[in-house]
């Protein structure tokens, strides 16, 4: 099936009780045992089936098995947020004493997670002066338990070179996460160009309404876990944690995501309520027609905004003249999502009276919804980094983050005019 019948229909057939055609929700915590040993065989992973819900449900099950389908991976993994997605990713490979190596420009919760919560677990991040392959592969060493970007950094919007990144980890035997939040497999599937763990914010374009927290990890069953078993002991030895199972011999191609929800998610339990993943479902089956509008209205702000009198400049990597174009091109479609970021001449003042002037936009840290959404990142999703951490990330003191939804273009523009006009006022 091509994607946009996979978001429909894919990892469910009507269940055979009630024929239902919607994806039930099953909201329970636990699921009855034939006998005995019908649940030490589920304890020993010796047949499926379900044991309690932090570890799985049959309406999560449906939403990771279609996520996987779409990113092209062996297997998924949904949690309760893109947070709980990103940590449980990394803490599946690295361990105290281990590193990982991540391009700078970062959400600002991930830049927190890894400068000042993972360093206190013992596990080193360390940030490479820029996204180019030289400047991540000098900071690998035999530590290294995974090289970490974002398809389409947010706020940058910088696009990444996913295939030079993954060049460059699996010459030193080391797995490439990508964050593919911003862009969905709508427009970028990572794990054509060499990536091997996705993790998502279901939150943003996947669920698309601003109403649901969710994350996921997709597996791409390509990353061979056995190559340098020294690096990744984990997935090669007994897990003392549960029964002793080697997940390399027990799941093969799918070890990392199975070991990511019998040790990660059923330890510390970010699990996702079943009648979240339902939601996330609703927004998943328009992803394909929402991106379309998404990134036709993007763009159209964008020109807008570079022959505006007022505006400074804008960094959307759709425009032909963006450094990130050519990459847009080779990985995204010749799309660039919805993010697009600009400064006004005045600076930071009159970015301050422009954001204040908004109607239709709303002010909020959320992306990726159906509305229209602004944000000023200095003062809200990368308050908490200095003014040189800021830059590095590829924050500006007067930055505009806009998030382009589907509304209609000309109701999106006149909106834009007018807090334009108000930021001189």
């Amino acid at each position: 099936m091509k994607d946009e019948t996979i978001a429909i229909h894919g990892g469910y057939q009507s269940e055979p009780t009630t024929k239902s055609v919607a994806v039930p929700i099953y909201q329970t915590a636990a699921y009855e045992f034939d006998n005995a040993q019908h649940g030490a065989d589920l304890f020993d992973l010796a047949v499926p089936g379900n044991i309690y819900t932090r570890l799985m449900n049959p309406t999560n099950d449906v939403l990771e098995k279609r996520l996987a389908a779409l990113e092209g991976g062996v297997g998924a993994l949904a949690v309760s947020s893109g947070a709980a997605a990103i940590t449980y990713a990394v803490q599946n490979l690295a361990q105290m004493g281990d590193n990982i190596v991540s391009t700078p420009q970062l959400y600002g919760g991930t830049y927190t997670l890894f400068a000042h919560m993972l360093p206190r677990q013992g596990i080193e991040v360390r940030f490479a002066e820029d996204d180019s392959p030289q400047a991540i592969a000098k900071l690998i060493d035999s530590n290294t338990k995974a090289v970490y970007c974002e398809s389409i950094g947010n706020p940058a919007g910088n696009i990444i070179d996913i295939e030079a990144l993954s060049l460059v980890a699996h010459a030193q035997s080391v797995p490439l996460i990508v964050d593919n939040t911003v862009a969905t497999p709508a427009l970028c599937k990572p794990f054509e160009h060499g990536a091997d763990i996705v993790v998502h914010s279901l939150t943003k374009y996947i669920g698309g309404h601003g109403t649901t927290l969710a994350g996921a990890i997709v597996d791409s069953g390509m990353f061979d876990w056995t190559a340098d078993r020294g690096r990744f002991p984990q997935f090669n030895q007994p897990e003392a944690s549960y029964h002793g199972v080697v997940y390399s011999e027990e799941f093969g191609a799918a070890a990392y995501i199975a070991r990511a929800r019998t040790v990660s998610l059923r330890n510390t339990g970010a699990t996702l309520a079943p009648m979240n993943s339902f939601l996330i479902m609703q927004g998943l089956e328009t992803l394909a027609l929402r991106m379309e509008r998404h990134c036709e209205n993007a763009i159209a702000v964008a020109h807008y905004l570079k022959e505006h009198d007022l505006v400074d400049w804008v960094s959307y990597a759709g425009l032909n003249d963006s450094p990130f174009y050519p990459l847009a091109e080779r990985y995204m479609k010749g799309k660039a999502s919805s993010i697009l970021s600009f400064g006004l001449k005045g600076g930071y003042a009159a970015g301050v009276k422009f954001y204040d002037a908004l109607n239709l936009f709303k002010r909020l840290v959320n992306i990726g919804d159906a509305k229209s959404l602004a944000c000023h990142p200095a003062s809200t999703t990368h308050r908490q980094m200095s003014q040189s951490e800021q830059a590095e990330a590829g924050v500006k003191p007067e930055m505009i983050r806009l998030s382009v939804g589907i509304e209609h273009i000309d109701d999106i523009l006149a909106d834009l005019a007018q807090a334009l006009d108000a930021s001189q006022a």
